[in-house]
């Protein structure tokens, strides 16, 4: 192809004139001696611990293909090329520019006075991506916290290059004492190529199957989200080399100086060991034309100031800042830094909740609700499991994880096998059981994560004006359905949908099963089905409804397998169904866990009356307990499972790091005997 189309490569020998204002570099940083009292013991601290970086390496290797124009310090979106007149280039302004509308919604008109247009340079054809991308890319997030959500799943991916911790705090904004949002974590950090790529569009350096992101968009489509601008300090380490780069993206810099494209100013420093100072890369002329950016555009107003954000990152780690928050409809911040100093909290109105006055209390504050309005209650249930190595930090005090399955009552574990075109497409877990509250919490749905990640809180698949699910509760992973780019829902394809057709079959027959346990009557099922389909573990039984009447054992059951036994044996005599004789559907692909079978078997259950009174049968009582102690040793189980995951990854990158250090040696020694046989000659 004798043209390429690509996103904006600009590099530092362009023929383009750069119009920019001198900037008086700060003495004793740039090419010189500086304070050293943390970058030299950090970086011979980590000179050991290399093999935990090796994802530099595979980094290096996809920009060579994907910046393959030769252009070796360009940026995939301009690196600063400034169109502006140098006089409106300032370091030394004391007011930190805000956008020109504060309101998310209302903040995406912009006039360049142009137009987006496609340039021609060297022969190339260089596609813009214009500005206004960055508001309308943002809009996918309609949640604020979903947009968090998103910049916290970066930081769990860097688990596996050594995190163990991310910080969501509030920072004041240096130049005109607004608040600002910080998001910081200990990871491997990026060097300047990965910092590009991370600005950028499209971009995923994550190949990781466990990896969260996958797309290369979520940086961008979060941080816009939350703010107008962001700016970026991360500090890598591989190899013994040690990165520093400052990146910002900024939505007020481009609409108020009628950018036609995305410009990203950057500057980077690599550390000299030899000489213990920072030195500029890619040239003085490129490294002044994006710092006078970015001290005009940013809270920070010398190179000093930039400098000093690295003081409490450490040898590698990431610290993304995002100022000039935006505003609600009513004038207020969108995320609410003051209600409560050890949470952020979403502003605005709360839910009413229509429910008795004595339970409105206790519907309020569960987490079924707090999770729409509490930074702390989301973060919690965010994860499904996280290694004990690792913490979220929020406002200074750790997130406590809270594994929603613990709070479910008569819980029961389903199986179910998805099937398309005859072929089994995953496999999916589904605990499901009543809230622990109920009947007097109203709340239902499944939380329904991927990759270890909630996309779906309390999803309700079956209607809220139904009666029969109210407190029914799952949780399952579905690995097998891909997510939308936000993370806040999934992609509406047939297996979703068969997902949703047997979660909502699942709610209505756990329904039936155990609503008598909680103090409801049992109603009329409609029919969900023209053909119903019967299994062996419903038979179809016209008349009175019966409570489910499961089988007695002696106190001490005996072998799971003889008990399994008896379950399998009795039963299709002891499942009837409904008043009006319609069975409840129950796919054979779908498999009750075994333990759950022999429980069925092994006790009676006894409705409760409507005045709420406790099991009276105590085989029961003690199997449900055993059943919570035996699910909360899968989770330990499962947790160990992935913690012993990342150290096989860890011990094997370790043997790949030193399989290469002694084929490197070994080469060396070959030339150094070569080196002695010419000399003895």
């Amino acid at each position: 192809m004798s043209t390429i189309d690509i996103v904006d490569l600009s590099s530092d020998d362009e023929s383009e004139d750069l119009n920019v204002k001198a900037v008086k570099l700060e003495p004793g940083i740039v090419g010189g001696r500086v304070q050293q009292k943390e970058i030299k013991p950090q970086l011979v601290k980590h000179q050991t611990s290399r093999t935990q970086y090796r994802r530099q390496e595979s980094e290096e290797n996809r920009s060579s293909n994907a910046l393959s124009t030769g252009q070796s310090n360009s940026s995939i979106l301009d690196q600063g090329q400034s169109p502006l007149d140098d006089t409106s280039l300032s370091s030394s302004s004391p007011i930190c520019p805000a956008p020109l509308c504060r309101q998310f919604w209302k903040a995406g008109s912009y006039d360049d006075g142009l137009g987006s247009k496609v340039s021609i340079q060297n022969g190339k054809s260089y596609l813009h991506v214009h500005p206004m991308f960055l508001h309308s890319n943002a809009t996918s997030h309609k949640w604020a916290f979903g947009a968090v959500a998103e910049l916290l799943d970066n930081a769990v991916d860097e688990i596996q290059n050594g995190a163990t911790f991310v910080i969501v705090d509030k920072i004041t904004n240096p130049k005109d004492g607004n608040l600002a949002l910080l998001i910081q974590d200990d990871g491997g950090g990026m060097n300047p190529e990965a910092m590009r790529r991370c600005m950028s569009f499209g971009f995923s350096d994550k190949k990781s199957k466990s990896a969260i992101g996958q797309y290369g968009n979520g940086f961008k489509t979060s941080t816009m989200r939350l703010g107008a601008d962001v700016i970026v300090f991360s500090r890598h380490l591989n190899n013994r080399i040690l990165t520093q780069s400052i990146g910002l993206l900024s939505y007020t810099f481009l609409s108020r100086t009628g950018h036609d494209r995305i410009v990203v100013p950057m500057v980077d420093y690599q550390f000299n060991t030899s000489t213990g100072t920072l030195e500029i890369l890619h040239g003085k002329e490129h490294f002044m034309s994006n710092l006078s950016m970015l001290l005009q555009w940013s809270p920070y107003s010398s190179e000093a100031d930039l400098l000093k954000e690295f003081d409490d990152i450490g040898a590698h780690g990431t610290k993304v800042i995002i100022y000039n928050l935006w505003f609600n409809d009513d004038g207020n911040m969108e995320l609410d830094f003051l209600s409560d100093p050890e949470d952020i909290r979403s502003s605005g109105e709360t839910k009413k909740i229509g429910t008795l006055k004595a339970w409105k209390e206790i519907n309020e504050q569960h987490i079924a609700h707090q999770y729409q309005y509490s930074l702390r209650v989301y973060l919690s249930i965010l994860y499904l499991r996280l290694p004990e190595s690792f913490n979220i930090i929020l406002r200074g005090r750790v997130v406590e994880p809270h594994i929603i399955a613990n709070d479910l009552k008569f819980p029961e574990f389903i199986l179910y096998r998805p099937q398309c075109g005859g072929c089994v497409e995953g496999e999916v877990l589904t605990t499901i059981g009543f809230l622990k509250e109920a009947p007097q919490i109203s709340f239902h749905g499944f939380n329904v994560y991927h990759k270890n990640r909630l996309i779906l809180p309390f999803w309700q698949v079956v209607s809220y004006l139904d009666s029969r699910g109210r407190g029914v509760v799952g949780v399952l992973e579905a690995n097998f359905i891909e997510p939308t780019h936000n993370k806040q829902d999934f992609e509406r394809t047939s297996l979703f949908q068969k997902l949703e057709g047997r979660l909502k079959e699942m709610t209505w027959e756990y329904w039936d099963y155990h609503c008598g346990l909680i103090g409801y009557q049992v109603k009329k099922k409609p029919q969900v089905s023209a053909t119903p389909q019967i299994s062996s573990h419903s038979t179809p039984h016209s008349g009175k409804q019966h409570p489910v009447t499961l089988h007695k054992s002696p106190p001490a059951i005996g072998s799971m397998k003889a008990a399994i036994e008896r379950a399998e044996r009795s039963i299709p005599n002891s499942q009837r169904r409904s008043e009006q004789g319609l069975c409840v559907k129950r796919k054979g692909q779908d498999d009750l866990i075994e333990v759950e079978k022999a429980k069925r078997q092994a006790v009676e259950v006894v409705p409760l009356d409507t005045s709420g009174s406790q099991l009276k049968d105590p085989e029961a009582l003690n199997l449900l307990q055993e059943n919570k102690k035996l699910r909360l040793k899968c989770l330990e189980y499962v947790t160990r499972e992935e913690q012993l995951n990342l150290k096989v990854t860890r011990l094997k990158t370790e043997i790949e790091e030193v399989e290469h250090e002694h084929k490197r040696m070994m080469a060396e020694l070959e030339s150094m005997d070569k080196v002695k046989d010419e000399k003895n000659v």
